[in-house]
């Protein structure tokens, strides 16, 4: 069906990305919406972006133009959270907080989740790669196919995450079982029954981690939750265990589906473009270029979840936004913006070659993990996870295709995967 036809009077697009042909695709509606529709308002109210130029504005200007919305208004755009338990976890979360509350909890995190540290997670990092190709070998080599999905790609930030909070790994892989039904709850146009799942899914980590931080408090190891409730002689301020819940609640969503999603698009690039496999087999440059065009190409969040108010009326591509009006980002659709990136639906790292993280050549902005002050907080682990693992699955298994189609959640949100089945071609001669 013609893109043209099916939207010429889009009334609502966060309903139009839910749709099956969107799920499929969804980059043909967000041409359409970037050249027509640039500054859409949905049915509910809602205002969403698409061009890369306004996104990439209203990313900075966060803090400035947009705000978080105040406790007092959290009824407003969140009618449902006087009962759930999901959206008054999300309220406390950094990415909802403005300065100066974010600028103390930002701190306070960002301590004890360096860069530095994350780097110094490399080697286990690839010994939990190595292990996980180890458990895959044997089917692939039999000739038998393999749910990548689920052995690999929802694994490895499992076994990761467990590992930086210090929990047993059938702890955090009971955990991680409710992360999607988290995130769908918390979707603009989530049902009710999707936001009661979410909020029983939430239930279960918020008793979790409010057990596991007094333990850590008599018993604090080399790992994130141990450093966050342990005492900073250095620093008198310390994150509250209502805070520090709803921390670990948030790097538990930002971190988790996401990064199975991307090395899900990570591998399926791999064997689509054949041609470009020689970035993964040279200097860790060229490995990172291939990981930031994966990124660009595939975002694994397709909008933000988190209300960005205006604080005026703010008049973007022609549009005027009226002042506290709720404005959310699409940014699949900003990271495939002709504007921004030359032949934008071509994969091609050599855009990201040499820079500076998430920076093309030409200086635009991968919009991905977002931009200013509520830049990811966890864009470095899913960068260093995606680099330790693309190069190794493809020395180990190089004549790895698909075994059939891969399956998606049916989800307007999270672009990501229920099943990827993939084996191994016979090498020919």
């Amino acid at each position: 069906m013609d893109v043209q036809e099916t939207t010429a009077a889009c009334r609502d697009a966060f309903a139009e990305l839910a749709s099956p042909a969107c799920i499929h695709d969804p980059y043909p509606f967000m041409r359409w919406l970037r050249e027509h529709d640039p500054v859409h308002r949905a049915a509910s109210g809602l205002f969403l972006l698409s061009r890369h130029a306004d996104i990439h504005w209203a990313l900075k200007a966060t803090g400035d133009a947009f705000r978080g919305p105040a406790p007092g208004e959290l009824a407003r755009y969140f009618p449902r959270a006087a009962t759930s338990l999901s959206l008054n976890l999300l309220a406390s979360t950094l990415a909802m907080k403005d300065p100066p509350t974010h600028t103390r909890l930002r701190r306070l995190i960002s301590r004890d989740f360096t860069m530095h540290q994350i780097d110094n997670l490399r080697p286990s990092i690839a010994r939990i790669v190595a292990a996980c190709l180890d458990g895959m070998a044997p089917a692939l080599e039999r000739g038998e196919a393999v749910d990548l999905h689920r052995e690999f790609a929802l694994t490895l930030p499992v076994l990761v995450f467990a590992g930086l909070f210090g929990m047993p790994q059938d702890d955090m892989f009971g955990l991680a079982d409710g992360i999607g039904v988290i995130l769908e709850g918390l979707s603009p146009h989530a049902s009710d029954p999707q936001l009661a799942a979410a909020d029983a899914a939430s239930a279960r980590v918020q008793a979790y981690f409010g057990d596991l931080m007094p333990r850590k408090r008599a018993d604090p190891r080399h790992d994130i939750v141990s450093m966050l409730v342990g005492a900073h002689d250095d620093d008198a301020d310390t994150l509250s265990d209502a805070e520090l819940i709803s921390m670990l609640w948030g790097m538990l969503l930002g971190g988790f589906a996401t990064t199975a999603a991307t090395i899900d698009h990570a591998v399926l690039a791999m064997l689509a473009y054949p041609e470009q496999r020689h970035w993964l087999q040279g200097d860790a440059v060229g490995v990172e270029a291939f990981v930031e065009e994966v990124l660009r190409c595939d975002a694994p969040a397709m909008f933000s979840s988190i209300p960005r108010i205006a604080q005026r009326d703010i008049e973007l591509s022609g549009v005027v936004i009226p002042k506290n009006a709720d404005v959310r980002v699409l940014i699949a659709a900003g990271n495939r913006d002709p504007d921004a990136f030359a032949d934008p639906d071509r994969f091609d790292p050599a855009r990201f070659y040499g820079t500076s993280p998430g920076m093309s050549t030409d200086g635009k902005i991968m919009l991905s993990f977002g931009h200013g002050i509520h830049f990811c907080l966890g864009a470095q682990l899913a960068r260093v996870e995606l680099a330790e693992s693309l190069p190794r699955i493809q020395a180990r298994f190089p004549t790895l295709a698909l075994a059939e189609l891969p399956t998606r959640e049916p989800s307007a949100f999270l672009r990501t995967f229920r099943a990827l089945p993939v084996r191994l071609h016979a090498q020919e001669g």
